[in-house]
């Protein structure tokens, strides 16, 4: 028995295997250590190669997300065959076509893990027959894991283009959003969406930390893309709690309840992909609100209230930095600027 090989193949087997569970059953605890690796190194390499060219990082989701399958096909399979091919007494040809290659057992163990073979090589008796036991239970343990891994992703997907599609119909940035909630009197129609997105955010947050490959699936139309539409959200909520006179301000449980949800999504995506940029974004202007007839604090008030933010809004300068985004900002376009929810 070869030592090197047998130890070799167990070393790609636990790895891989452990790979696997961690990343698809284990929602606490993101990716395995070998997938989080693989995932940020093939979208540095996609950064540096598409730039920000939208369609070359629209692919970057699905060719991680192959990438990483591929990946634990392949140790998993060359663990097997190292396996199989440190005992040379392992197999038996059935057809008695001579010695057995290294391409008759790397053969062996993929039909052994996908299929349940042809019966042209067989393990011989005692020991290799379990070990043929466990590999078939391995192939079917990845493909189960896979696919069900797989439809939970493209629902997340689903589900955080939805929750970006909704927060960005209201406002390509943050001013605008709070000019849409405005019906003249106050913010009376803010609390359902408001409550609407919040129960969406605390799903997406639960989602990247359960399938961290999330954060990769790039759409090329800003509308689409969640980490624009926080940074929305988040700068319409600065607005609503430190811009706008005490009086008129949304109901204050609703507000810090949202801004507790954006602070939570930004800590999961902190702990594993983001962080802080360097400058401070620019500031939301607040005047285009006040030439709207909005009740607006003093300019001198806004700014010492900014700063007390200036750790979050430096977070949110470095997701957008890490999708390839511009930061949301500019006056508020003519279209939306009804007195009436978009």
């Amino acid at each position: 028995m070869n030592g090197f090989h047998l130890a070799l193949g167990l070393v790609l087997l636990v790895s891989s295997t452990v790979d696997l569970l961690w990343t698809t059953l284990w929602v606490e605890g993101g990716a395995g250590p070998l997938t989080s690796r693989l995932m940020a190194g093939a979208w540095r390499a996609l950064r540096r190669l598409g730039g920000r060219n939208a369609r070359a990082l629209g692919l970057a989701g699905p060719l991680i997300f192959v990438f990483t399958l591929i990946t634990w096909i392949a140790l998993l399979w060359s663990g097997w065959t190292l396996v199989f091919v440190s005992a040379e007494s392992a197999l038996t040809d059935t057809l008695n076509r001579g010695s057995i290659s290294w391409s008759d057992h790397l053969y062996f163990a993929g039909y052994t893990m996908f299929t349940l073979g042809n019966g042209d090589f067989v393990p011989r008796e005692g020991i290799w027959q379990f070990v043929t036991v466990l590999a078939t239970g391995s192939g079917m343990l990845l493909v189960t894991l896979t696919v069900s891994y797989t439809l939970s992703v493209l629902d997340a997907i689903t589900q955080k283009r939805s929750f970006a599609s909704g927060v960005t119909g209201l406002g390509t940035h943050g001013n605008a959003l709070v000019r849409t909630a405005w019906d003249g009197e106050g913010f009376s129609g803010l609390d359902l969406p408001l409550n609407a997105y919040v129960s969406q955010l605390n799903t997406l947050t639960s989602n990247h930390k359960a399938y961290p490959v999330l954060h990769y699936f790039y759409s090329p139309r800003a509308e689409r893309a969640p980490v624009v539409a926080i940074t929305i959200l988040d700068e319409a909520l600065t607005i609503f709690r430190f811009g706008i006179s005490e009086e008129h301000r949304p109901n204050n449980v609703i507000i810090t309840n949202a801004r507790s949800s954006v602070q939570s999504y930004l800590e999961t995506l902190h702990s594993a992909f983001i962080h802080p940029a360097d400058e401070v974004p620019p500031p939301p202007n607040l005047d285009p609100l006040s030439e709207s007839g909005l009740p607006t604090v003093s300019d001198e008030e806004f700014t010492t209230a900014l700063e007390t933010l200036t750790d979050r809004r430096r977070t949110l300068l470095g997701l957008i930095n890490s999708d390839a985004r511009r930061w949301p900002a500019g006056e508020i376009p003519a279209e939306e600027t009804e007195n009436e929810w978009l």
